[in-house]
């Protein structure tokens, strides 16, 4: 397993590899890169999220545990956040003035390493570069409520409703990682990936049947149990096995 971080340098963005609390700094890309020979510790570091996509995908109803007494769908349900609305590790959640029921969607996010297109649930499997914590925040009653938009732009769109890291880390099995959401410390949600619907390699392989997706594409892959409102002074950490902790407070808007 190889942990990879993005980090503030100065008035650029960096990334590096971690292990034990030391980050030895890389030159060039997620991708492509190199080691510059200098280190820093964690704890001194301003994580940022660790992926830059062109695409942000995102799976809904793909927990058995999620859909209550409803179908289950036939087929992975698709639907987009736009890149703005990504968070950093630590920043703060944005309560909107005008919204009353934000929730939390703990969540496991794949990080794709390749090109895909039209891709085989093998060739998907082999694009998967690694997985990294995230945090689907929604505004229920925008999304759902009885004067709900047409879309979801607002719901799931608004600036740091995508909260992602703190890490990619590759090496994992994606499809048996055990997850846990803290709201104020007290879990809210525990499950495994293992009681998702669509696994990783059928969720990719899906979507790029319709769309092309590029390295650095993550997709969000979907939330376990039930979620509940957050306000304006809670802490809600994303944990997930072997990735670690993804945590943000949220603030009034």
């Amino acid at each position: 397993m190889t942990r990879y971080i993005r980090f503030r340098n100065g008035h650029s963005s960096t990334y590096g590899i971690e292990a034990k609390g030391t980050v030895r700094e890389l030159e060039g890309d997620l991708f492509h890169h190199k080691e510059t020979g200098k280190t820093h510790a964690l704890k001194d570091l301003k994580l940022l999220y660790p992926a830059t996509p062109k695409n942000i995908i995102c799976v809904g109803l793909n927990y058995r545990s999620h859909i209550g007494g409803r179908p289950a769908p036939e087929r992975p349900e698709v639907f987009f956040k736009p890149l703005s609305c990504l968070q950093n590790p630590g920043d703060p959640i944005v309560y909107p003035s005008d919204a009353t029921d934000l929730h939390y969607e703990g969540e496991l996010v794949i990080v794709l390493g390749k090109r895909v297109h039209k891709a085989s649930k093998e060739e998907a499997h082999a694009a998967i570069f690694g997985y990294t914590c995230g945090n689907d925040i929604s505004e229920r009653q925008w999304q759902l409520g009885p004067n709900h938009d047409r879309q979801w732009w607002r719901a799931k769109g608004c600036d740091t409703f995508g909260v992602l890291g703190p890490a990619i880390v590759t090496g994992l099995d994606g499809d048996n990682l055990k997850l846990q959401t803290r709201l104020n410390g007290e879990v809210v949600q525990a499950q495994t990936t293992a009681d998702l619907i669509f696994d990783c390699a059928t969720m990719v392989s899906f979507t790029s049947q319709y769309m092309t997706m590029e390295a650095g594409d993550i997709i969000y892959t979907g939330t376990p149990g039930v979620t509940r409102p957050m306000k304006p002074g809670d802490v809600v950490e994303v944990e997930l096995e072997g990735i670690g902790v993804l945590s943000n407070p949220v603030v009034k808007g």
